[in-house]
């Protein structure tokens, strides 16, 4: 977006994400974020005003995960296959907007509905899927998708959700009786989905999903789900297909590729002897953690974990604060481009659980948004928490292209970002 290639953008619309804190190099989109030549209008659907939201000119308000509805399918190499279905549990906490003629929590879902109804936009609304079938609440696409899930995994209608009985019913309505209106309406729900389908609908949604037992993923001592598909070793596709960058052939077969940037020209950072990776620590999954007191209470902070060895040969103590710099951040710092720089800095832990010329540190900590910071909402402070602020977040120092100058290192075949290679220099801070 910030090179306008292939085209200048005039809107930019995100949900739920925050690519500036949680992308290698994230920080070379603030730049761009914060100039309204390169971005004229940035809106965003979102629970918090986030490292990156907080350049958008409008944020509109979302549901948090018990509040709203979300559905994922077992990856192919999980043997048991396994649908759940997230749905509403509590009464929101955003204000109730009217869309259609119905009322509905304000969410990403609303606010796309409020845009197509202004617009007179085909596909949403009474009719919205076809004549008498419509599409004037999210629930009017969800509960056809929990009905998808309650057909089950067989085209040949072997595999379909028995429906629920009486009880079953009774226990679904009654576990939903403290939902508002606007969200929980048995009758809406019922013809949203339809007769047919209500009763195998509300025998999934009891259930959260759909759950294969043990016995249910082998067949013959054989995994029953598998891939049904050759898997290839020589991959034909990327034998043929060039690199759109150099005008070369892609690898076809696995092979040692050297750190390089988007040219494949070698990447020898001199000077930097440590090479820094990031992982997770099953008390702070996400970026949105630090908003779990209960976790945050165990692990209030991050570190920047160094093995023994490289602790003594640099002098570092446990416990000692380090600033992490790169060749591509020769400063270390987060430019948030508002007069304000935020310094990669965390306490060094010492330990022997890593590989010796190897750093890390964990995801989640060292916000300088996510109610780390005081904002300003009409005209009221709320202020900021310090404990969200804690410890450090260190991806602003991962090495940009040099090629693309505003990029993470990117695998040039399969798309992905480049977390591990990094080659950084701790400066006692």
């Amino acid at each position: 977006m910030g090179d306008a290639y292939p085209y200048p953008i005039k809107a930019y619309f995100l949900y739920m994400g925050a690519p500036v804190y949680a992308l290698p190099a994230g920080n070379q989109n603030i730049p761009s974020l914060a100039d309204p030549n390169k971005i004229p209008l940035f809106v965003t659907s979102d629970i918090v005003i986030s490292e990156h939201s907080a350049y958008a000119d409008y944020i509109f308000p979302d549901l948090t995960h018990l509040e709203r509805w979300e559905f994922h399918r077992t990856h192919p190499s999980i043997v048991h296959r396994v649908s759940p279905v997230r749905q509403p549990a509590i009464a929101p906490i955003p204000e109730t907007v009217t869309v259609f003629g119905e009322q509905m929590p304000i969410s990403m879902e609303s606010v796309f509905m409020a845009l197509a109804e202004y617009m007179g936009m085909p596909g949403f609304g009474p009719g919205g899927f076809k004549a008498g079938v419509d599409l004037s609440r999210p629930e009017d696409l969800y509960l056809k998708m929990v009905a998808n899930i309650a057909y089950g995994d067989s085209s040949s209608g072997t595999d379909v959700a028995p429906d629920a009985s009486d009880e079953e019913v009774a226990v679904f309505r009654a576990a939903r009786a403290h939902l508002p209106g606007s969200v929980f309406d048995f009758e809406k729900w019922r013809n949203a989905v339809g007769d047919a389908w209500w009763r195998k609908a509300i025998y999934v949604l009891n259930r959260g999903g759909r759950w294969w037992s043990y016995a249910e993923a082998w067949s013959s001592g054989q995994t029953k789900a598998k891939y049904g598909k050759l898997v290839n070793l020589y991959h034909e596709k990327a034998a043929t297909t060039k690199n759109s960058l150099t005008g070369q052939y892609m690898k076809a077969v696995p092979g040692f590729v050297p750190i390089a940037d988007s040219l494949g020209r070698p990447i020898n950072d001199a000077g930097y002897d440590l090479r820094m990776i990031t992982n997770r620590s099953v008390l702070g999954t996400k970026s949105r953690t630090v908003s779990n007191y209960w976790l945050l209470d165990r692990r209030p902070e991050n570190f920047i974990e160094v093995h023994t060895s490289d602790a003594l040969r640099l002098g570092l103590q446990d416990g000692q604060k380090a600033r992490v710099v790169s060749a591509t951040n020769t400063e270390g710092v987060w430019d948030l481009e508002n007069g304000t720089k935020v310094p990669i800095i965390g306490k060094v832990k010492v330990i022997e659980g890593i590989r010796p010329g190897v750093i890390t540190f964990t995801l989640g900590h060292g916000h300088w948004a996510y109610g780390a910071n005081d904002q300003f909402v009409d005209g009221q402070v709320i202020k900021g928490d310090p404990r969200r602020a804690a410890g450090v977040h260190a991806n602003a120092a991962m090495r940009v292209d040099d090629y693309m100058k505003n990029t993470t290192l990117s695998d040039v075949v399969g798309g992905s970002a480049v977390f591990y290679d990094t080659m950084v220099r701790l400066i006692p801070a």
